[in-house]
Parts: C-alpha cells; structure tokens; sequence
C-alpha cells in the first residue's frame, strides 16, 4: 500500500511540474511575439528579412546562415552583425531569451 501511494505522489508531483512548465512557455511565447512585434517587424514582418531576403527567418535560412539555435539567435540579437543593430543594450536578458524561443518556434512549425 505504501509503495501504491509513494507510486501516486511521484507521478501526481511530475503532472503538477509539467503543467506549470506548459504555462511558463505560453507566457514567453506571447512575451516572444509581442517583443517581436515591436522591436523586429520592421525588418522581419512574417519571418522575411527586407534587407537581405535569403537570410530571412525560415528553417532553412537559419539552418544555412547557423543561426538554427536559441544560443545563436540570442547572440544575434544581443549583438547584432552587420546591418542588422544590437538590442542587447535596449531589451532585457529575458526580453531576448523570450524573443529567440519565439524566432525558434515559428522557424520550426513554419508558422510565420
């Protein structure tokens, strides 16, 4: 019986964890979006790069440029290279993280 309700705890405790993890990725999500919104469709609206169109924000463009992961877009944006400006000095560290999870995920399910 013991081993029953220890059994119980366990997995009860991961399905809590689990869920408030779902929720915390929602939240940057829509932080991610609403960040983009405003400090990157002037150049990015709907995943395009207007400046340099082949380097635009498909998978495939970023798999190319080797920018397919959450370290090198956030050293993207942080930075910045070439004609495209640095925000590391205008966002906050999680303003950035939340941002490039975002780039990340419209890359990967094509739903720019």
């Amino acid at each position: 019986m013991q081993l029953l309700f220890n059994l119980f705890i366990v997995f009860f405790s991961t399905f809590l964890f689990s869920t408030q993890n779902i929720s915390a990725q929602s939240l940057d999500f829509n932080a991610g979006k609403e960040i983009f919104s405003q400090n990157c469709t002037a150049c990015h609206e709907g995943g395009q790069n207007v400046v340099v169109s082949e380097k635009n924000l498909s998978k495939n463009a970023l798999e190319d440029n080797d920018m397919y992961s959450i370290d090198a877009i956030i050293n993207q944006v942080t930075n910045g290279k070439g004609i495209m400006p640095a925000f590391g000095a205008r966002l906050s560290d999680d303003d950035i993280q939340n941002v490039a999870q975002y780039v990340l995920n419209q890359a990967e399910t094509s739903s720019w």
